[in-house]
């Protein structure tokens, strides 16, 4: 097997980003290092650098130069070939992409863009690279919504091409295909092409096939004027506002974008009010032709809107500018991220990923790297998808991770909040949920609220709260939604965005309570390092444990860590390493290892021991050379909150690693915080944590 693919087209604007997107994050799961390559770029101008190594390499931090992720431009391919030097193009291909294979586990290398004259040119170099560096192709072709026959006989000819030169074809993909002929065109390829070839069919998608407000600004020239920060706006349709306005706004559809010219502004206005109302579909943004612009006091009435579409002022006039519009294509940028993400999830759902691991080559490598980590976070999330309730509905943040959730499909969730302001949330926020997978509930207003709040009592009243008290208490969302999980309505509540730790898991510790054994609930952190993934505990919940909680702590911690894949090998933390220190604290980290060794006989546990002792190979050998876990330690339990939690903050702080976290441990069912200085990463990260703890 090989350790790089091709991705090989005969035809522009045919996806091959999906299909290089796709396959990095699937290889990022399997693999510490995966390197792109495309061997010649397609400039439009000397200054600009090629999108799709900017937005690969953005998206997935690649460390490498952008001059090693190609060989030549385009215009220096043709120059060479006319001076006679496709020797000399073909050589410094194969030692560019050699160093990346030396130095990678894995090369996805891209073939070129055919976006000039002289395709058949760019079709003899692509089948001449894949030969030279003696790698696999998936060829990849574009349906654009045609008539069946051709795109049979264009693959077959691509396939037949490759082959002919002794190129082993792995995959065919057909992208942008009309939804009503996948089945029809399945049915005639799987006929014609080889049994061994696996074979994916892609649907069109107007959210990846349609461009964005930014494109079409780059494309036109454009100059924005307002609402810059709505420029990833989607455009789905197009007219001409040159009517009156009843007309218009008779003629608008989702994401439309109006041209119009500069000076109209009864058009300008209607359009931002159209855009704010709930009664018209959402505007993507405004093209003003004819290099005129609106008044001044209708450009201080839009920049005072809470929400501003893009106007973009351009010198050409409206006719031309429509045509100029019609022509750009859709790209995905590496500023677009839902793009990104909606392109990912293309690719995993409609491409037999599975039947690709078996032909490619698979790597098993030392350690976990933090892509390796979320990426098998995510597909283990998946692979039983649980139901997870957001108590904080009113929190933009986990509004935008429950759609990032939900479009992924990794977990059915229940959102706690009012509806409609959750509604105006979401077209403020330019985000959609998919229906079938979540439930918006008010508590106050819901038809669970009398019999969560008669089981409460029921659970508490043997401390004197009353059913009136207990009706008070499931008023509050945290104990709402900790009410769903102790009945099994929902099998795991993450919060703690708005609300203080206490707040989140104070009805977990009364109702919920802790396992059977476990008297201390602590929590955990996935250090994501640059090469490996750690797990620090407890950073987030207990102050002073005492010897006997922290070797609870530990105990927890490990046995999270074996269930997120991490072997265990725990370090009980202090001041002082092995025998040599005395005190009070390192006693208590000293007879905490102990209760560990005594309770589980069978985890490999050093301690007390120093940081740098339990993680540096050469320091731990210098300290304690007999130690199974010095130097190698991939459980760190801290002595106290304090130390554990400025720990974890300075290491996330200072070598950039993502902090996965908090989850609780020691609940007989998953109820996890989060900080309310939380990103959405961190949220969507404590969803997948936590459904994954469900399971």
């Amino acid at each position: 097997m090989s350790n790089a693919i091709y991705i090989a087209t005969n035809q522009p604007y045919s996806g091959k980003s999906v299909v290089a997107l796709g396959l990095l994050n699937m290889l990022y799961g399997k693999t510490k290092k995966v390197a792109y390559f495309k061997p010649i770029i397609y400039r439009p101008n000397e200054k600009e650098k090629d999108y799709h190594i900017q937005m690969i390499s953005s998206y997935f931090k690649l460390n490498i130069p952008y001059e090693d992720m190609y060989a030549f431009t385009r215009e220096e391919v043709l120059q060479h070939r006319a001076a006679g030097n496709d020797a000399f193009v073909i050589d410094t291909i194969i030692e560019k992409f050699k160093q990346l294979e030396e130095n990678n586990d894995f090369v996805v290398v891209e073939g070129t863009d055919f976006l000039k004259d002289g395709v058949s040119y760019d079709f003899d170099a692509n089948i001449a690279i894949a030969k030279n560096l003696g790698i696999p192709v998936i060829i990849l072709v574009s349906a654009d919504k045609t008539d069946n026959e051709p795109v049979v006989n264009n693959l077959l000819a691509v396939c037949k091409s490759f082959n002919d030169k002794d190129i082993q074809v792995l995959a065919a993909i057909v992208n942008k295909t009309a939804p009503d002929a996948v089945d029809p065109l399945r049915t005639i390829l799987e006929e014609q092409l080889p049994n061994d070839l696996l074979l994916s069919i892609i649907p069109s998608n107007r959210n990846l096939d349609n461009p964005s407000m930014k494109e079409i600004v780059d494309a036109i020239g454009g100059t924005v004027l307002l609402g810059r920060e709505n420029l990833n706006n989607q455009v789905d349709h197009s007219i001409v506002g040159a009517m009156q306005l009843r007309n218009l706004l008779l003629r608008l559809k989702p994401n439309t974008l109006i041209v119009t010219p500069g000076d109209r502004g009864d058009i300008i206005m209607a359009a931002m009010q159209a855009n704010m109302s709930s009664n018209y579909p959402k505007v993507a943004g405004l093209i003003l032709t004819g290099g005129l612009e609106p008044d001044e006091p209708i450009l201080r009435l839009v920049e005072g809107l809470e929400t501003v579409v893009p106007v973009v002022q351009v010198q050409t006039g409206t006719f031309e500018t429509v045509t100029n519009i019609s022509k750009t294509p859709s790209r995905i940028s590496m500023d677009n991220s839902l793009k990104i993400q909606l392109a990912i999830n293309t690719f995993d759902k409609y491409v037999n990923a599975a039947g690709l691991e078996e032909k490619i080559k698979t790597f098993h490598t030392s350690g976990i790297t933090p892509h390796m980590f979320q990426y098998q976070l995510v597909k283990r999330a998946k692979s039983i998808k649980k139901h997870i309730v957001l108590a904080e509905g009113s929190d933009d943040r986990i509004l935008t991770a429950a759609a990032r959730l939900l479009h992924q499909d990794i977990v059915r969730l229940t959102i706690l909040g009012d509806r409609d302001e959750i509604e105006i949330a979401l077209r403020r926020l330019n985000l959609s949920f998919p229906t079938e997978n979540v439930e918006i509930v008010n508590p106050l207003k819901s038809t669970s609220f009398n019999h969560y709040a008669e089981t409460l009592y029921e659970l508490r009243k043997a401390k004197n709260v009353t059913l009136e008290m207990a009706r008070d208490l499931m008023a509050d969302v945290s104990y709402y939604g900790t009410m769903m999980v102790y009945l099994g309505d929902a099998d795991g509540m993450v919060s703690g965005a708005v609300h203080t730790t206490q707040h989140t898991i104070r009805p977990a510790l009364q109702f919920i309570k802790t396992k059977p054994g476990i008297n201390t609930v602590s929590s955990v952190f996935f250090m994501c390092l640059e090469d490996r993934v750690c797990v620090f505990g407890d950073c987030a919940v207990n102050p002073n444990p005492t010897a006997a909680q922290l070797a609870e702590i530990a105990i927890s911690a490990a046995e999270s860590s074996i269930a997120f894949g991490i072997e265990p090998l725990v370090a009980m933390l202090s001041y002082s390493s092995g025998t040599s220190g005395v005190g009070e604290d390192v006693d208590k980290v000293r007879e905490a290892t102990a209760l560990v060794r005594k309770l589980k006989p069978e985890l490999k546990v050093e301690g007390p021991i120093q940081y740098d002792a339990a993680v540096d190979p050469v320091v731990g050998k210098q300290k304690m050379p007999n130690s199974p876990v010095a130097g190698q330690a991939s459980v760190l339990i801290f002595p106290d909150l304090n130390t554990g939690n400025n720990t974890y903050k300075a290491v996330q702080r200072e070598t950039g690693a993502l902090a996965i976290g908090p989850m609780l441990q020691g609940l007989n069912k998953p109820v996890n915080d989060l900080s309310r200085g939380c990103t959405i990463e961190d949220i969507f990260n404590t969803v997948v944590i936590t459904a994954i703890q469900a399971q």
